[in-house]
């Protein structure tokens, strides 16, 4: 076609080609609907748009490496605010990581859900810096806005100090020993005195004459009658109240140097190396004998539901024993010295605790059930007494060689509460008062000191130095 054809038509075609090749085709309704379908869908569904608008909270912002690199932290920077602050601005998924660009929980390039959609993935886990940890009325709630509780205070003097001529510096002995009903036994020399803790009144209860001494003494556990173990191997049991004699029962060759009572039963270890079992209500002396120990028992402690008796010998072994059994159930021989400190836990049935002496200075604990041992801490000194407190989860220990301490932990972390120091021989005797807050600990100084170490069962807060009047000393006898 030449130019002025197509000026005829108004088309401007290519050479070649005529309107011959040129023809109409007119739409079905069936294509007209398909077009009106597509003209009205909703932007809002998000399957179908002109732009691409990205959502940061679902972008993974760390695959583009526009993450900034961590920046040091200034002193007295708040690092919850800043990171909470970035969550705020960048969004969610922003927030969940490290400022080193590490994903918390997965890889680095993990690929995204989320990439290249419009909507957030519902499902997917909230930031734990997002709006839901503010509380109603705008406070953080969480460790954000918790402050660490301050360690609790613990006097380093005793607010009490008495006089106790004859007290013997052996570790084997157990002379001291408080009452539920609040009185302290001890034993100097050839007697027992008790001293009333409410009202300081100090009686003699029994000298055993000349030719005898006490090496050991224990309260029943209402508090009513103590028995009292004897350098010739007796084992007597007296009134507290009325300062009579009602058994003396025999069985040991030679000093008894360790008592435990039950709800019924009185156990009693010796250096002749073996534990009797005592029953005041029937007239032998003694209903069964316990041997497992190739040398003197210095330990001995019942459980709580009196299930399980511990002993500990200076054959460097803790044997555990139960009600219908001859021999030990277990055989604990992890300790390297003489075990004379055991405590059950008040806490959590078939915790045992025990320490060794000074080859050892080792605090073990011990899962009774299985025997298995659950930790080890070298206390650095002879350990001599331990006992649990009922009130809050940590235990005191008492110490000799080389260092002569009194130390408070805290179970099961076994961080240092406390170290009280103030005798100059070794802390050989420990007793704890009826309401689980003082100990008294004794010594072969000859003193007897009273130390304020654990807050009460219902008031957890400090416990109180009762200051000046611990500068009084007084004598028990």
């Amino acid at each position: 076609m030449d130019s002025s054809q197509r000026r005829k038509t108004g088309l401007n075609l290519p050479a070649g080609m005529t309107e011959a090749h040129l023809h109409l085709q007119a739409f079905s309704p069936t294509s007209l609907r398909a077009i009106s379908n597509l003209s009205s869908l909703s932007p809002s569904k998000g399957t179908c748009s002109d732009r691409f608008i990205p959502c940061r909270s679902s972008s993974r912002l760390h695959t583009f490496g526009l993450i900034e690199n961590a920046s040091p932290v200034k002193e007295g920077g708040n690092e919850a605010y800043c990171r909470l602050l970035k969550n705020e601005l960048f969004g969610t998924d922003f927030g969940s990581f490290s400022p080193a660009g590490q994903a918390q929980g997965s890889p680095l390039m993990s690929p995204s859900k989320n990439m290249l959609r419009f909507k957030t993935d519902p499902s997917s886990p909230s930031s734990p810096y997002s709006p839901s940890v503010f509380t109603h009325d705008g406070a953080i709630s969480g460790e954000v806005s918790t402050p660490p509780k301050p360690p609790r205070k613990i006097p380093k003097t005793p607010h009490k100090v008495l006089d106790a001529p004859s007290l013997q510096d052996d570790f084997y002995l157990n002379l001291v020993d408080w009452s539920s009903q609040n009185t302290l036994a001890v034993g100097l020399g050839t007697c027992v005195y008790l001293w009333t803790a409410s009202t300081s009144k100090v009686t003699k209860l029994c000298d055993l004459g000349p030719n005898d001494s006490v090496c050991s003494v224990q309260w029943t556990r209402e508090g009513s009658y103590i028995s009292v173990g004897t350098y010739l191997g007796e084992v007597q049991v007296w009134d507290g109240t009325q300062c009579k004699r009602v058994r003396t029962m025999g069985g040991h060759q030679t000093r008894t140097g360790i008592l435990a009572w039950s709800s019924r039963i009185l156990a009693s270890g010796s250096r002749d190396r073996t534990i009797l079992q005592h029953d005041i209500r029937v007239s032998s002396d003694f209903v069964s004998k316990l041997s497992g120990h190739k040398s003197e028992v210095c330990g001995l402690k019942w459980s709580h539901d009196d299930r399980e008796l511990a002993s500990g010998g200076n054959d460097n072994q803790l044997l555990v024993w139960n009600q219908h059994s001859q021999q030990p159930v277990l055989k604990l021989t992890e300790h390297t010295a003489a075990v004379k400190a055991i405590a059950w836990s008040p806490h959590q049935s078939s915790l045992l605790a025990s320490g060794g002496g000074t080859a050892d200075r080792c605090i073990r604990f011990w899962n009774t059930t299985n025997g298995n041992q659950l930790n080890s801490v070298d206390t650095g000194s002879q350990v001599c007494n331990l006992a649990w407190s009922k009130n809050v989860n940590e235990l005191v220990s008492t110490h000799g060689y080389s260092q002569n301490q009194i130390m408070v932990w805290k179970y099961p972390s076994m961080g240092k509460v406390a170290t009280l120091t103030g005798h100059s021989l070794r802390v050989l005797y420990l007793a704890m008062s009826p309401d689980g807050q003082t100990i008294v600990t004794g010594a072969g100084d000859e003193t007897l000191r009273f130390w304020n170490v654990f807050p009460s069962m219902k008031s957890p807060a400090p416990v109180r130095d009762t200051g000046l009047w611990s500068l009084g000393r007084t004598h028990i006898r």
